[in-house]
C-alpha cells in the first residue's frame, strides 16, 4: 500500500491510445483528454499528460496538496461542508490546491517543500504509462481495477486503519489515536493461519496504529529484507501487509516525493516475487491508502455501508468512499489485459471496490467471520483469477523502472508520516539507559530534518525491543507455516497528515 494518488493521476490515460479499451476488449473508466477543472479566476484547465522533459516530472504536482476530510469535500464538492445529499462533482481540485499552497506559503515554519514555479493548475498533471512503465506495464500485463476507491474521503491513518479492521472507529485525521478494532491478523491468528506486516528500512508504522497486534511478537514483523528472505524460502506468510518508507527521500510516492523511486519499489517486489516458490501461490496487491488531494474524474459513490455505530467525526456517517485510488492485481493466474469489475447483475453497473475488498477476500479464502458490516457487504476480487493454468509468461520483460534522482530537489525534511510514527513510538515504555526502567515519552522532539526523525525513529525501536518481555521488535519474519494458497476466493480449483486548513 503506497500514499497518496488518484487513479487518474497515475493511471488515467493507460489505455487512452486504445479508446479506453483494454486489449481484452474490457471498458476502462479512463480519460478522454477533455476534463477540466475551473482556476482560481473560473477559467477551465483540462488535464494534461506531464511532460516528460519537465524536470520536476516525478515531483508532481510539486507540492503537497490539501488532505483530509474538509480539504476533500472542497475537491469534490467546492466546499468544505457539502449540504445533506449533495452531488459531487469533482469541480474543486484546482482551487483547493490554490488555497492549499496560499496557507502552505504563509507558513513560516519552512516544513513544505514547494517547488519552484508550481502552480495551482499543476493539480491537472497526469502521468502516461512510458513514464510509469512499472506501474503501468503490471496494469497492463496483469489487471487493473478501475472502481476501486479509498475507503473513506479523508487523509491516510483512517484509510490505512480500515485495510486491516474495515473501520476508522469514527476517526477521519492522523493525530495520534487509538485504534482498538479487531483486525483481519487476530482472525487469522484464531483459525491458525499466519501473517506478517512489513515496513521498508524500518519496523512499520502500523504495528502502533492498530492496537490488536501491537503486543504481537516480533516475528510478526520486520523490514523489506525480511519480506525477501521469507519468499525465497517459501515461508511467506498467509497474509503479508507492505509498507513503504516514509521520509521526503523515501519511496512512499506522496506528493510531492519521487514517484521514480516508488516505481522502484514496485519493482523490486514484483521481480522477488515472480517464479520464485510462492510466486503460483500468491495474489500481489498494488493500491494506494488515499489521493492525497490528486485529481480524479469520477464522483466517489455515495453507497458505502457504515462499518459499525461509531460516531463519525464532523457528524460523518461513513456512508460514501473517498476518491479512486490505483489498484493493480498480479498473478500468473490472472489474463493479461484484464479491467477487473464486480458488477450488478441486474444493469451491470460497478460496484465499488475498497480496502476492504482485500478483507473479504482473505476472509472467503481462509473461512474467516468479518470484521465490521462494512466487510461484510464489500465484494472480494477472488473473480480476477480466472485461468485454469498459470502463465509462465513474464509481462514486465524488457521494462524497467525510470532512474531515480539520489540528489532530488526536495529537502531532507521531516515527513508527515515520520512525524507521526515517532508520536506513537513516544507513547509506548521504552528501556532507561542509565537505570534500567521503563519510562514514557509523553511527546516526541521536533525534528529539524528526516535524518533526525529517522534516528529517533530507529532509537526509539530498539529501546522498546529492550523493555519488551515477549518477542523481539527487531527480528523479521520466521513464520514455520508455509504459505497456504493465495487468495483465491471464488475460484473453482485451488491451484491479497494531520488534517490541513486550506
Amino acid at each position: 500500500m503506497l500514499e497518496n494518488r488518484s487513479f487518474d493521476h497515475m493511471l488515467g490515460f493507460l489505455y487512452a491510445d486504445q479508446g479506453n479499451r483494454s486489449s481484452q476488449g474490457h471498458p476502462y473508466e479512463g480519460l478522454t483528454g477533455g476534463e477540466s477543472n475551473k482556476d482560481s479566476k473560473g477559467n477551465p484547465t483540462a488535464v494534461f499528460k506531464i511532460d516528460p522533459a519537465d524536470p520536476y516530472k516525478y515531483f508532481y504536482p510539486k507540492a503537497d496538496p490539501g488532505e483530509g476530510f474538509h480539504n476533500t469535500n472542497a475537491q469534490l464538492f467546492g466546499t468544505t461542508q457539502p449540504a445533506p445529499g449533495a452531488q459531487a462533482d469533482n469541480s474543486g481540485f484546482i482551487t483547493n490546491f490554490a488555497a492549499t499552497l496560499d496557507w502552505q506559503r504563509s507558513q513560516k515554519n519552512g516544513h513544505w517543500n514547494i517547488l519552484p514555479g508550481t502552480r495551482e493548475t499543476d493539480i491537472m498533471g497526469v502521468y502516461t504509462p512510458d513514464l510509469l512503465p512499472v506501474l503501468s506495464g503490471l496494469a497492463k500485463g496483469y489487471a487493473v481495477c478501475d472502481h476501486w476507491y479509498s475507503p473513506a474521503p479523508t487523509e491516510t491513518i483512517p484509510n490505512r486503519a480500515f485495510a486491516l479492521t474495515a473501520t476508522s472507529q469514527g476517526h477521519l485525521g492522523d493525530d495520534v489515536k487509538t485504534y482498538t478494532a479487531a483486525s483481519i491478523c487476530s482472525r487469522l491468528d484464531a483459525k491458525g493461519f499466519t501473517w506478517a506486516v512489513y515496513g521498508y528500512d524500518q519496523l512499520p508504522l502500523t504495528r502502533h496504529t492498530i492496537t490488536d497486534i501491537s503486543n504481537a511478537t516480533g516475528d510478526h514483523f520486520g523490514t523489506f529484507d525480511d519480506f525477501e528472505k521469507a519468499v525465497q524460502s517459501d515461508k511467506l506468510a498467509n497474509f503479508v501487509f507492505l509498507e513503504p518508507s516514509w521520509g521526503s527521500h523515501g519511496n512512499s510516492q506522496h506528493p510531492n516525493y519521487d514517484v521514480a523511486a516508488g516505481e522502484a519499489l514496485l519493482q523490486r517486489a514484483y521481480h522477488l516475487l515472480f517464479g520464485s516458490p510462492v510466486w503460483e501461490k500468491t495474489l500481489f496487491i498494488i493500491t494506494y491508502d488515499e489521493h492525497g488531494g490528486c485529481y480524479d474524474h469520477v464522483p466517489p459513490p455515495a453507497t458505502a455501508v457504515a462499518p459499525d455505530d461509531s460516531a463519525g467525526e464532523y457528524g460523518f456517517g461513513f456512508d460514501r468512499f473517498g476518491v479512486r485510488v490505483p489498484t493493480v492485481l498480479v498473478s500468473p493466474w490472472i489474463e493479461e489485459g484484464t479491467v477487473f469489475r464486480v458488477t450488478h447483475g441486474i444493469d451491470g453497473a460497478p460496484v465499488p471496490l475498497d480496502h476492504t475488498s482485500i478483507l473479504k477476500t482473505l476472509e472467503k479464502r481462509f473461512g474467516l467471520a468479518p470484521l465490521t458490516q462494512r466487510d461484510a457487504a464489500a465484494p472480494d476480487v477472488g473473480g480476477v483469477l480466472t485461468l485454469s493454468q498459470a502463465r509462465k509468461d513474464d509481462p514486465f520483460a524488457g521494462l524497467s523502472a525510470p532512474p531515480s534522482r539520489k540528489a532530488g530537489p526536495i529537502a531532507d525534511k521531516p515527513s508527515h508520516l515520520q512525524n507521526v510514527q515517532a508520536q506513537y513510538l513516544s507513547r509506548i515504555p521504552a528501556q532507561g539507559q542509565e537505570k534500567g526502567i521503563e519510562h514514557h515519552e509523553h511527546t516526541a522532539p521536533q525534528f529539524k530534518t528526516g535524518s533526525e526523525a529517522d534516528r529517533y525513529i530507529r532509537e526509539r525501536y530498539r529501546s522498546i525491543g529492550r523493555a519488551k518481555t515477549r518477542g523481539s521488535a527487531g527480528k523479521g519474519s520466521k513464520s514455520k507455516a508455509v504459505r497456504k494458497g493465495a487468495a483465491r476466493a471464488g475460484a473453482a480449483r485451488s491451484p491479497v497528515k494531520r488534517q490541513r486548513r486550506g
